[in-house]
């Protein structure tokens, strides 16, 4: 059963909206796919006599924690995140669980929440608790035939809260194929585990990066409002 998070609010209650925040944490303890750059901090000031600051150096590939990928990522001659609309990335959502769903998400898992006139965004939960602190080689994908499933639907944006659409050991992949063939955008690494199944409002937006694969996004979603006065 998929469930509208419809709160009743003025227009001056609007800051006060449920939020659920699903982005993991991003620190050196953050995992990412073999062979990919690691989160890295380091201080190049810190407070202290003749300094008032802290400044740090970030290292870290954009595809830790969570993310947008960029149509850079999958085709040589895609956009960069900079390049993006936003439009995608903020408003309506479905949330949908998909739990134990392997090694592919298919139609049937997630068939009760596919109607017309759906939101234009669609997030799958695979995971009854996402592993924050660890890789998963063997994390969910996306079937590619869903993909274009969706697309026939009006979806425009699809996220997932493992670290990819394809198998960790995809060459080919065909779902991120499938998502370029179809203009579409995709998030991953979302946090769903305390998220119920229903409709909200998604705010993701990417950085806007000049000519990187990827963006690291502060994820949320927000309790739909009806406003009233």
């Amino acid at each position: 059963m998929i469930a509208s998070h419809v709160v009743r609010a003025s227009r001056h209650d609007l800051d006060a909206l449920p939020l659920w925040d699903i982005s993991p944490l991003l620190d050196a303890g953050s995992p990412v796919f073999p062979g990919d750059a690691s989160y890295r901090q380091e201080w190049g000031a810190r407070i202290g006599p003749g300094c008032p600051v802290n400044v740090s150096t970030l290292t870290l590939s954009p595809h830790t924690g969570a993310h947008a990928d960029a149509p850079l990522h999958y085709d040589d001659a895609g956009e960069a995140p900079a390049a993006l609309s936003l439009r995608p990335y903020l408003g309506a959502c479905r949330v949908v669980h998909a739990i134990g769903a392997h090694p592919l998400v298919t139609r049937e898992h997630v068939a009760h929440a596919l109607k017309p006139g759906m939101p234009p965004r669609l997030l799958v939960r695979c995971y009854a608790r996402m592993p924050q602190r660890q890789w998963d080689a063997e994390l969910a994908g996306l079937d590619a035939t869903l993909v274009d499933e969706l697309a026939d639907l009006g979806v425009l944006l699809i996220g997932i809260d493992t670290a990819s659409i394809d198998p960790a050991d995809s060459k080919s992949l065909p779902s991120h194929q499938a998502i370029r063939r179809r203009g579409l955008r995709v998030l991953e690494n979302l946090v769903l585990d305390a998220v119920p199944e229903g409709d909200y409002e998604l705010i993701a937006l990417p950085l806007k990066l000049g000519s990187a694969c990827a963006s690291p996004v502060r994820a949320v979603l927000r309790a739909l409002a009806t406003e009233v006065d």
